[in-house]
């Protein structure tokens, strides 16, 4: 009873885990990102960051996307985009958090990149256009289609006020987004091949994430060794 028992609530337990949210975090010198997958209901919500204490000086260091893998390559319907921290020009406020920017972002599935077949990203970068915005898809600064660095990710550390002309000229934002997408009916364990992306171009800096949430397989053999382990400690009847 006791073994059944504790194999049982560990077994909740992983399950609990497992929809649980999911966080990938990578790093590259100065560079580092996060992105944050969860079901909210029947939808899921990515939350993209740019985690760096380093000031960003030039584009090169602007977060503008990222690339991930769902297993089967399902078609999500994108629902908004919506900025973490203000978006500034040059430390002069554009828009404050929360403001709506899905006419800056764009989303595509079917893809090829990096080991990934679904992309997230505020610049074209050969990949997305105009037909691949978040609704409601207006336009706020520069051309309609993704491009550029418009509306990418600052560090949560960078000072607004400095950098190159190609910086202080553009509008970014500070640190983060949050997409929310519907037609998930997945479990987050589908979802793998993390990779972010700098820059306005693909030869600009990218690197792969990882997560330090265990994989389902771990979770289920952690709750049948608990359970051995407790049917060793039973006592003998006599």
């Amino acid at each position: 009873m006791r073994a059944g028992f504790l194999a049982a609530s560990v077994l909740a337990s992983s399950a609990a885990a497992l929809a649980a949210p999911v966080t990938y975090f990578g790093s590259s010198g100065t560079m580092s990102a996060s992105a944050e997958f969860e079901v909210v209901g029947s939808n899921l919500r990515v939350t993209l960051q740019n985690t760096s204490d380093a000031d960003v000086l030039q584009p090169g260091q602007v977060l503008t996307g990222m690339f991930f893998n769902i297993a089967g390559d399902p078609t999500l319907t994108p629902l908004s985009a919506t900025t973490l921290g203000a978006t500034s020009v040059g430390g002069v406020l554009v828009s404050a958090a929360g403001a709506a920017v899905g006419g800056e972002w764009a989303y595509l599935n079917g893809l090829s990149q990096y080991g990934a077949n679904t992309g997230i990203s505020s610049s074209g970068l050969g990949i997305f256009g105009a037909a691949n915005v978040f609704p409601p898809g207006t336009n706020l600064a520069g051309p309609a289609s993704p491009n550029g660095l418009q509306y990418g990710l600052a560090s949560a550390g960078d000072d607004t006020t400095t950098g190159n002309a190609a910086i202080v000229g553009t509008e970014l934002t500070k640190y983060g987004v949050a997409f929310l997408f519907s037609g998930f009916d997945l479990p987050l364990s589908s979802i793998g091949d993390v990779h972010f992306q700098y820059g306005a171009s693909l030869t600009d800096a990218n690197f792969a994430a990882t997560s330090n949430v265990p994989e389902p397989g771990t979770l289920a053999l952690v709750a049948v060794a608990l359970a051995a382990v407790s049917i060793r400690r039973r006592p003998r009847l006599r």
